[in-house]
C-alpha cells in the first residue's frame, strides 16, 4: 500500500537543510559546563549561552544512531520499533481521570494507575505500556519514579519509562528496571528540551546519564505552533526537528550507536484562546510529516495517534482521535501514542482505553489496505455464482476471506438494527466500554512480581525519595 505523504521528497530535504541552518547559525541555549565541553570536543561551536552545531557534526551523529529499538517485557516478548509494524502505547502522565458513569473527573490516584495498567496489559493494541496517570497520593518530587514503580507489577508487556527530569531519576529508573532484567532491554527513557531550543542543565544531565547507561533514548520536544514555535506548520516542524537532532547529537557524543526513537509532539495554538490544541486535523498532518522527517534519518518514529481536546465521549472525541491516528498510521509511523488520551492529555478514562483498542484495530485494518491478487479479485467466484452455484454467502471463498479479516469484526460498536439495540437497553458505546472495563478488571489478573522483587522496588523508591527530598 502506498504511504500517505504530506511532503514531497524535495520538501523533506528543504526541512532538513533549514534545520541545519538553524542549528549552525543559532544553535541551542545550553549552559551546562560538562555538556558544553563534550559537544565542543566533538566539533560544536560554543559562544555565550549558545552551542552551535556544524552540519557535518549533525550528519555524523545521525549516521551512528541505531535505527532499531527493541524493548522486552517480563513475559519475554520483544517489541522492535523499526521492524515495519505499527506499534501503540498509551498516553503518559494524565493528572485527572474521567468517569463516564457520573460524567465527572477527579484527580488520579495510584489505584487508577494500576487499574489502567491492567487494562493496557489486557488489550491487544497496546504493544508497550507507559505509566498513564500522575497519581496525586505520592510526593511531587517522587512522581515520575512512583509512576514507574506502580506500573511494573501490573503488566507483562514492555514498559517504557516516564519522561525524566534529571540524572537522579534516570539512575533510580534504571535500578528499578534492573529488578526485572537487563535495563538496556527493559527500559526506554525520554527527556523534553524546553521550546524554543533550550536545554536546561537538568535535562542535559539526564540525557548524558541515559546515554552513558546505553538506555534507548526518545527525545521528546513539545513545541506549540504560535507560542513556542513558528505559527506556520512547516516552520514549527523545522524547530521541532532541530530540538530532536540537538538531543540526538548530545546522546551520540556520549554513546555512539545509542538506539534513538525520533519523537514529535508538536501541537498548535488555538488562535481564539492561545491554548494548546491536540485535536485539530493539523495535528494529524504534522504527525504524518514528522514520520517522513524521522524516516529520512533512518530512525523509528513515535508521534501522536489518539489525541483530542474533548472532555467526554462525544462526537468531537471520536472524529478527532480517528483523524489524528489514521494520517500518521498511513504515513508509516512506527509507533503511535495516546491510547486513553482525553482533554489534550490532561485527563484519561478507563473506558477510553478499551474504546481506543477498537479504534486501533480499525486503523490497522486501514493500513493493511486491499489485496488485488488473483484470489481476491474473485473472478472464478463471480462466474460460479452467476452460473447458478448457490450464492456468495455459501462460497468457501467467503468463509476464507472472513477468517483472514477482510471485514473487521468489532467488539464495542453496535451494528444491529434499531429494534435489537432498543431491546438490549439502548446502550451507547461508552456504556459497553465500561462493562468491558469491569469484566477485564474482575476476570483477568496479571502475573504478579515475586515478593523479593516487590520488596526491592520499594527499597529503591524509598532511597530515591530520601535523595530527591534532600
Amino acid at each position: 500500500m502506498r504511504a500517505f505523504c504530506v511532503f514531497e521528497p524535495e520538501e523533506i530535504e528543504s526541512i532538513h537543510h533549514a534545520t541545519l541552518r538553524v542549528l549552525m547559525e543559532c544553535g541551542v541555549i545550553l549552559t551546562h559546563p560538562g555538556g558544553r565541553q563534550l559537544l565542543q570536543e566533538h566539533g560544536a561551536i560554543v559562544a555565550d549561552r549558545f552551542v552551535r552545531f556544524p552540519p557535518e557534526m549533525i550528519e555524523r551523529a545521525i549516521s551512528t544512531a541505531s535505527g532499531k529499538v527493541a524493548l522486552r517485557g517480563r513475559n519475554g516478548v520483544i517489541q522492535t520499533l523499526g521492524d515495519g509494524h505499527l506499534h501503540w502505547h498509551n498516553l503518559g502522565g494524565a493528572r485527572e481521570i474521567y468517569d463516564h458513569r457520573i460524567k465527572q473527573r477527579r484527580p488520579a490516584v495510584i489505584q487508577d494507575l494500576t487499574d489502567a495498567t491492567r487494562l493496557l496489559d489486557a488489550i491487544e493494541s497496546a504493544t508497550t505500556v507507559t505509566p498513564l496517570f500522575t497519581p496525586t497520593d505520592v510526593p511531587g518530587s517522587l512522581m515520575s519514579l512512583a509512576m514507574y514503580r506502580h506500573t511494573l507489577p501490573y503488566t507483562t508487556k514492555p514498559v517504557q519509562g516516564p519522561g525524566v527530569q534529571n540524572a537522579t531519576e534516570v539512575t533510580y529508573a534504571i535500578r528499578m528496571a534492573e529488578v526485572l532484567g537487563p535495563p538496556k532491554q527493559m527500559l526506554s527513557l525520554s527527556v523534553s528540551p524546553v521550546s524554543p531550543l533550550t536545554f536546561p542543565d537538568d535535562a542535559v544531565e539526564a540525557i548524558i546519564a541515559i546515554a552513558r547507561n546505553g538506555i534507548p533514548f526518545a527525545p521528546l520536544p513539545c513545541p506549540t505552533a504560535g507560542t513556542t514555535a513558528p505559527f506556520t506548520l512547516a516552520g514549527a516542524l523545522v524547530q521541532q526537528n532541530a530540538e530532536v537532532l540537538a538531543s540526538l547529537v548530545l546522546a551520540q557524543c556520549v554513546q555512539p550507536g545509542l538506539p534513538i526513537v525520533y519523537c514529535g509532539r508538536l501541537a498548535m495554538m488555538e488562535p481564539r484562546t492561545a491554548i494548546s490544541v491536540w485535536g485539530g486535523v493539523e495535528l494529524g498532518l504534522v504527525s504524518a510529516a514528522t514520520v517522513q522527517i524521522g524516516h529520512r534519518y533512518g530512525l523509528p518514529v513515535n508521534v501522536y495517534g489518539f489525541s483530542t481536546n474533548a472532555h467526554s465521549f462525544d462526537l468531537q472525541n471520536g472524529y478527532e482521535r480517528a483523524i489524528n491516528a489514521i494520517l500518521p498510521a498511513l504515513a508509516g509511523a512506527d509507533e503511535l501514542s495516546g491510547i486513553g488520551e482525553m482533554e489534550a492529555g490532561v485527563s484519561s478514562s478507563l473506558a477510553q482505553i478499551v474504546v481506543d483498542d477498537e479504534i486501533a484495530a480499525s486503523v490497522q485494518r486501514a493500513r493493511a489496505g486491499i489485496a488485488a491478487d488473483e484470489n481476491s479479485l474473485a473472478v472464478e467466484v463471480i462466474l460460479s455464482v452467476m452460473k447458478g452455484s448457490h450464492n456468495f454467502l455459501a462460497q468457501k471463498h467467503t468463509r476464507e476471506a472472513m477468517r483472514r479479516g477482510e471485514i473487521l469484526f468489532t467488539k464495542l460498536a453496535d451494528r444491529n438494527p434499531w429494534e435489537v439495540w432498543e431491546r438490549e437497553g439502548k446502550l451507547e458505546l461508552a456504556d459497553r466500554a465500561m462493562a468491558r472495563v469491569e469484566q477485564i478488571l474482575t476476570t483477568q489478573p496479571v502475573t504478579p512480581l515475586d515478593i523479593d522483587q516487590e520488596r526491592t522496588l520499594d527499597e529503591i523508591l524509598n532511597a530515591a525519595q530520601r535523595e530527591l527530598e534532600n
